[in-house]
């Protein structure tokens, strides 16, 4: 039995009442269900067959569209309000929350799925003195279970033993960087020993490279550190969303100030002109003008009730999801290397992805490979290592001769890991030669780390490292002759120059980021204690001993070097220790380390205390190359006017030579400001706050209650960059500093800021966020990026070295950094694009909708009757245009992916915000306006006193409400045409379809047969077929729709005419493009070689030439877009001579 006192439940956010202690037996479960301890059983869903209806009907009405419609629908069932029937509201409200409640139920379903395959998995667990196999759900707190080689670890365990000698575990971490802070005490037979992660295994762990373990649960299900720290992550929202909150709330204002005209209206006429009617209208007892008005609001909320968009978050909420499988099956953003396709895992920041202003980048694993090599080292005062100082074009060749011919020779050492790569003999030459300063390097490199060694084989040893730094530099010190062979949590066992050795290890001192540093303490075999630490050199240059002045300039001088050839770099140093100090000092630790008030404090400065007075031994320089394309896809980037960040731990030098490398700092460049200072006054002046920053107050949200403050840009000539160290970045995040900073930084194309940890990282988004008021993207693939990346709108992960934490709290992930420009110049411009023509469209139909009822009330007495047939009112959002507008906003184009990519000016509108704003929505409802009047005044002037060919009168109200509606639905799904830009079968079919779709549901709920049968609810009978058979009619509709359509297409023109945009002119280029394709079309689309005359240009200028091509098709290829390229080698012959070129042509062809 033993004791267990842990501030777990604090740790991980509990708001329930603090665990103190845990007291638990091991298989005694009688004795631990007294306390009540939650079994390993764990639930993510939110329903269950009983409360999901109730539940998810209470969630939906909590939005305020779907609350004010089921108000509607009660006002409906009053017989004195209502003058539409019950299901003109009911249908749409039902289809709507059918559609969201299937969407929620499938959700919750895979939930459900997921945490049964988790619950029935099995392990064996010791019951009754032998092994059952049990399944998780049924595993309780004090069981004593047995796990094996690659088995998920069921539950957070007290390791008791395992196969490994001395009871030693590997185990695959889990994706949650929060999982390394645990603290408690084990108290067995009287005596106290200290608990942290070292000595438990949690829950999503996977057992690696051990054949079995047994272990003792601790924590279980939902108290496990893993389900604690799994809690529901900030819902992002786009702008997008904040702007529809604020039109739909708008929308309502205004559709009361229309009610409360008509009913003063109604009130108006009922006095003046309503005892006319009451002759053969009498009024009810008691009524007067007054109730009658009355009345007529709530009736006209009623008829008016489509100019609130009953179905824009449902069809928002589909376009996204369409978006968003198109990222998941882009092809062009598939790795292959690693098998990672694309995946957009939030399907509800796709459009935001066209809106990005700002980027924030990790640098290593997300900019370059993370694969580190070893190239260079400083050892006492002489540096190793082969540097090539030529020009750019010779580097590829040199290295190539190197590789080849001046490759190290290490076949003296048989443990030797064969792909390693050196060329420099005189690090070799000093190693053999017994040099004591190049020994204590390399055995630092063998000793300090937490690499677990693997030899399946004898001789065939694997490394499996934390990070690739460490697994780089031990195995260049396997390869130097310092072989790491085996390690227990007591011991080191190292391979020196063939000689085998087993240090004793006493006390490992971890690396964080805040220590920036890692120490081991070992004794040799000659009872010798020695402390080695590696770590920044910030760190160590503070705690070395005055008599390494000297060696540390000129190890200072090789590490500017190494940084400015972009590589990463470590600081190596030792210290010996006093037998009797490392006595009292190791006591002092265990105290401090089973401490569980200020533990963390005590330790820190134990470890500041013995890690000083170190002795220099040199330095280290790992080479991390870039990824593919990452210097192409910055250029991209920044030609789109989108300003990256840089936010990495390396120094200063690699970090700048890298900026380099990226195209992110450009030789070019005005200037590049450098913040480096130690002061708050320093920073201050660097920052050259000459100036104060321009900050403009504003309000937003709802009901502009929401304050917002916004650093103004300021116009500055050329392009500036700008480089900042974190300790001066520390000053500069201070809130008499910070405006500084951000004015300073964004005025540059390009900040890089180094040395900085996670949580600056965020600081630095926040930041940005807060004052700018711009879009902001993280990108990064570590466990100390997640911060960043939840921290901004959006967030990237990168499937690299890292694991996967980066990826599991990302909004999107991929696998290389080049993808990115992909990601937003194609798929975030198209999205945005979409979706705002989604919106102009979608409250563009039912303003001109509404605006019919609107104007027809001044010839109805006020009397709320409706324009339209009820049964077109219920069908006209939920049939007849709902189909044509989702193929625009999924499948719609400006220009396609080549052209996005080769302008990618064309990203700029989306963020400022061009598309969908305050102003467009205006602008779109002055639209409706002018259609709404056409399309009443029209239809009513052409049908007032008219009649048949026959003589007989066709001016009824049914005769008119048809071709109202009629007019209505040709002239909005024209606008729709004039809006799509890329024709695709299924748009086509939407319109198409959409508009047979109303002819033949007219027809038949017009007929006879239906009004036999259903008498009261289709009283239109024989209305189409005697109204649609008169010329003058279909006049009527080719005028209003005329009338509607010809100011548009006017308009439009000019304003291209006049000021075109950045669209109206890539697309005139992409037409001029496509004409080219066209003239090589028949030279292209025949067999293997064909002839064909081509002019160019094909404007018709004076330098127009003829060519005879001889066209050679060399290779085709479908992309996303069912587009077609071809490489073509074409002769071309002019005045007797011929050219050999190659074309890149861009065809539709068939």
């Amino acid at each position: 039995m033993g004791t267990v006192t842990s501030y777990f439940g604090q740790l991980c956010g509990q708001e329930k009442k603090k665990e103190e202690e845990r007291l638990l037996r091991a298989n005694d479960r009688p004795f631990n269900f007294s306390y009540h301890y939650a079994n390993n059983a764990i639930k993510t869903s939110k329903y269950n067959i009983f409360t999901f209806l109730p539940l998810n009907l209470f969630e939906q009405f909590r939005r305020l569209a779907n609350a004010y419609f089921l108000f509607l629908f009660c006002l409906q069932l009053i017989p004195q309000i209502s003058s539409l029937s019950w299901f003109t509201t009911m249908v749409p409200l039902i289809l709507v929350l059918a559609i969201t409640a299937v969407k929620d139920a499938s959700d919750d379903i895979n939930r459900h799925n997921s945490d049964k395959q988790v619950n029935n998995r099995k392990v064996e667990v010791l019951l009754d003195g032998e092994l059952r196999n049990e399944k998780w759900m049924t595993v309780q707190v004090g069981d004593i279970i047995k796990l094996e080689n690659n088995q998920f670890v069921t539950a957070d365990l007290l390791l008791l033993s395992s196969s490994e000698p001395l009871n030693l575990v590997y185990v695959e971490t889990p994706p949650n960087n929060r999982l390394d802070k645990f603290k408690g005490a084990l108290t067995v037979n009287q005596n106290t020993f200290s608990l942290d992660n070292d000595k438990l295994l949690l829950r999503g762990c996977t057992l690696r490279n051990t054949e079995w373990c047994f272990g003792l649960v601790i924590f279980g299900g939902p108290d496990t550190k893993l389900m604690q720290n799994s809690g529901k992550t900030t819902f992002k929202r786009t702008s997008i969303d904040h702007l529809m909150n604020v039109l739909v709330l708008s929308i309502f204002g205004f559709l009361a100030s229309m009610c409360s005209a008509l009913a003063i209206g109604n009130a108006v006429w009922e006095v003046k002109d309503g005892s006319t009617f009451t002759v053969f209208l009498p009024r009810e007892k008691g009524a007067n003008a007054a109730l009658t008005s009355f009345l007529t609001f709530w009736s006209y909320v009623i008829v008016l009730n489509t100019v609130v968009p009953i179905s824009l978050y449902v069809s928002v909420e589909i376009i996204r999801l369409g978006n968003s499988f198109f990222i998941n099956w882009d092809r062009k953003m598939y790795y292959p290397k690693n098998d990672t396709p694309a995946q957009a895992r939030t399907t509800t920041l796709n459009e935001e992805l066209g809106q990005i202003k700002y980027i924030f980048s990790d640098k290593t694993g997300t900019l370059t490979q993370n694969i580190m090599a070893f190239n260079k080292c400083s050892i006492n005062g002489k540096a190793y290592g082969n540097s090539v100082h030529l020009c750019d074009e010779y580097k590829a060749c040199i290295f190539s001769f190197l590789q080849k011919t001046q490759r190290v020779d290490f076949s003296w050492n048989q443990l030797a890991d064969p792909k390693f790569i050196f060329h420099d003999f005189s690090l070799v030459e000093t190693v053999r030669e017994g040099n004591q300063e190049a020994n204590a390097f390399f055995r630092l490199l063998a000793l300090c780390h937490t690499v677990m060694p693997e030899e399946k084989k004898e001789g065939e040893l694997f490394y499996q490292a934390q990070s690739p730094d460490e697994g780089a530099l031990v195995t260049a010190a396997r390869n130097f002759g310092f072989v790491f062979r085996s390690r227990t949590p007591e011991t080191i066992t190292v391979v020196e120059m063939g000689q085998h050795v087993t240090y004793e290890l006493l006390a490992v001192l971890d690396f964080n980021n805040v220590r920036k540093r890692m120490s081991v303490i070992v004794r040799g075999p000659d009872g010798k204690i020695t402390l080695y630490c590696k770590g920044a050199d910030t760190i160590l240059y503070e705690r070395l001993e005055s008599s390494c002045a000297k060696l540390m300039n000129i190890t200072t001088r090789h590490l500017n070097e190494y940084a400015g050839d972009g590589l990463r770099t470590l600081v190596l140093a030792y210290k010996d220790l006093d037998e009797r100090y490392m006595k009292e000092w190791k006591q002092r630790h265990h105290l401090a380390s089973i401490a569980m008030d200020g533990r963390e404090e005590q330790l820190d400065e134990l470890y500041e205390e013995i890690e000083k007075d170190l002795v220099l031994l040199g330095a280290t320089a790992v080479e991390d190359k870039l990824q593919d394309g990452v210097p192409q896809t910055i250029e991209q980037l920044a030609k789109a006017d989108i300003k990256i960040w840089v936010l990495t731990g390396d120094k200063q030098e690699t970090a700048e030579n890298i900026g380099y490398s990226c195209n992110m700092l450009r030789e070019e460049m005005k200037e590049i400001f450098v913040v480096a200072a130690n002061t708050a006054e320093g920073v201050k002046e660097e920052l050259r706050a000459a100036e104060e920053p321009s900050v403009v107050t504003s309000r937003a949200g709802l009901f502009w209650m929401e304050k917002k403050e916004t650093v103004q840009d300021e116009t500055v000539e050329g392009d500036y960059g700008l480089i900042i160290n974190g300790h001066s970045l520390a000053y500069a995040l201070d809130k008499s500093l910070q405006m500084e900073l951000l004015r300073t930084a964004c005025m540059c194309q390009t900040v890089i800021c180094c040395r900085v940890t996670p949580l600056q990282k965020a600081q630095v988004v926040q930041l940005v966020k807060k004052y700018k008021q711009a879009i902001t993207l993280a990108i990064g693939d570590g466990a100390n990026d997640v911060s960043m990346i939840k921290a901004a709108h959006i967030g990237v992960g990168i499937s690299g070295q890292e694991g996967m934490q980066a990826v599991l709290s990302s909004d999107f992930s991929f696998g290389q950094f080049r993808y990115l420009q992909r990601l937003l110049l194609v798929h975030g411009r198209w999205s945005y694009l979409r979706m705002c023509k989604f919106l102009q469209y979608f409250f563009y139909k039912n303003f001109t909708f509404t605006f019919v009822h609107f104007w027809y009330a001044f010839f109805c007495g006020f009397s709320a009757q409706t324009v339209y047939d009820e049964w077109f009112i219920t069908l006209y959002n939920l049939v007849y245009t709902a189909l044509p507008v989702l193929g625009l906003s999924i499948f719609d184009q400006d220009v396609n992916d080549r052209w996005s990519f080769q302008y990618p000016q064309l990203y700029a509108p989306g963020q400022l915000n061009q598309y969908f704003n305050k102003k467009a929505f205006v602008r779109c409802m002055m639209h409706s306006c002018y259609s709404s009047i056409i399309l009443f005044f029209i239809p009513w002037a052409a049908m007032y006193d008219t009649v048949r060919d026959d003589g007989k009168d066709i001016a009824d109200y049914q005769s008119f409400a048809l071709l109202a509606q009629t007019c209505l639905i040709i002239v909005v799904s024209a606008q729709l045409c004039l809006d799509t830009h890329y024709w695709t079968a299924v748009n086509q079919f939407f319109v198409w379809g959409s508009l047979a779709a109303y002819f033949a549901v007219t027809f038949t709920m017009y007929s006879n047969g239906m009004f036999l049968i259903f008498t009261s609810i289709f009283p239109f009978i024989g209305t189409a077929r005697n109204s649609l058979n008169q010329p003058n009619v279909w006049l009527t509709i080719l005028l209003a729709s005329l009338l509607c359509i010809l100011p548009v297409v006017a308009f439009r023109f000019i304003v291209i005419q006049l000021r075109p945009t950045i669209n109206d002119k890539v697309r005139e280029n992409m037409r001029k493009n496509q004409s080219i394709d066209w003239a090589f079309l028949n030279c292209c689309r025949s067999p293997a070689h064909n002839q064909g005359f081509f002019k160019f240009p094909p404007s018709g200028r004076s330098a127009e030439r003829s060519f005879l091509l001889t066209c050679h098709p060399v290779r085709q290829e479908d992309t996303h877009s069912n587009e077609k390229y071809m490489h073509v080698h074409a002769h071309a012959e002019t005045d007797g001579n011929t050219h050999t070129v190659c074309l890149y042509i861009h065809t539709h062809i068939a």
